[in-house]
């Protein structure tokens, strides 16, 4: 199997058995929602922060398939992790999918999966909607203490 045909795979398992999609909808989460108006995704991003960690991570939107297995893959790849860490890695996913090599590629775990997007310039946003939900959410988190 090449690894286009495995990256293919993990994308397509992510849309059709997503990882922590749902919204809890309890005022200890921060929600976030964003809108890809020019393809119609749409993706609400909840996360709970505590010491510093992201400690849950919670998804739910409609859209293609690299829009909504992308927020599967965001959820798992930053869910424990250290705020500041994870920002880092939000970064290093942007870099990736615009088609710079990625430092962390250990870390970034099945997000690797989405580094032909480069290959397809109008698909970058729907790959990053959900990462750029979760990093305006930390950034809220970080601005208002909740």
């Amino acid at each position: 199997m090449d690894l286009n045909t495995l990256y293919r795979a993990v994308i397509m398992d992510n849309y059709k058995n997503p990882k922590n999609k749902g919204l809890v909808g309890s005022d200890k989460y921060h929600f976030v929602h964003l809108n890809n108006p020019s393809c119609g995704d749409d993706m609400n991003v909840e996360i709970l922060i505590e010491d510093g960690k992201i400690k849950e991570v919670h998804h739910d939107g409609h859209g293609c398939s690299i829009c909504c297995s992308s927020a599967s893959v965001m959820s798992e790849t930053l869910k424990g992790m250290d705020v500041d860490k994870a920002k880092e890695l939000i970064y290093e996913f942007y870099e990736l999918v615009m088609g710079k090599a990625p430092e962390h590629e250990e870390e970034l775990g099945e997000a690797i999966a989405y580094m032909g997007v480069k290959d397809f310039p109008a698909r970058i946003k729907c790959a990053t909607l959900s990462w750029k939900a979760i990093e305006k959410a930390i950034s809220e988190v970080e601005e208002n203490g909740r």
